[in-house]
């Protein structure tokens, strides 16, 4: 469940960690299913006999699936002001992705926020710092800055 906030004290979290989520496992299944939605078959994403030939060793999950994966890491690790109706993507400041993340292995969201801004009453504008941890690796597989419009009641 996601962290909630009264209006008035968002201001005080900025800098903080918000929450980190669970981690999931990123199967191959996963990966094949993600090449068949967005039609992007290369090789070291579904063939583990050529992947196996690569640096990787491996398959990989597609950087994209990666970043993905933030919508369901926010429902543990992201912060719901209280009183909030609905929540929209608004985007992205920056996305690098840093690490390839190997079938098999744990991923997981931590969400640090970055900023808050009231865009007009009742429209708040969160920014996370996000990084997708890969378990026992040093280096994230990504970290993004996301923008999150809440609209509140």
């Amino acid at each position: 469940m996601a962290r909630s906030a009264k209006v008035e004290d968002v201001q005080g979290l900025i800098g903080s960690v918000i929450g980190t989520s669970d981690w999931i496992s990123v199967e191959q299944d996963r990966i094949n299913v993600f090449a068949d939605v967005t039609e992007d078959h290369q090789f070291i994403h579904v063939n583990p006999d050529m992947a196996k030939m690569t640096p990787f060793g491996t398959t990989i999950a597609h950087g994209f699936l990666s970043l993905s994966l933030l919508s369901k890491f926010a429902e543990q690790g992201a912060m719901t002001i209280d009183g909030v109706a609905m929540g929209l993507n608004y985007g992205f400041e920056k996305v690098r992705f840093l690490n390839p993340v190997k079938v098999g292995a744990k991923v997981r969201g931590n969400f640090v926020l970055k900023d808050a801004v009231e865009k007009n009453p009742g429209q708040h504008l969160l920014t996370y710092t996000v990084s997708v941890e890969i378990d026992g690796e040093e280096k994230p597989a990504l970290v993004a800055d996301w923008l999150v419009m809440q609209f509140v009641r």
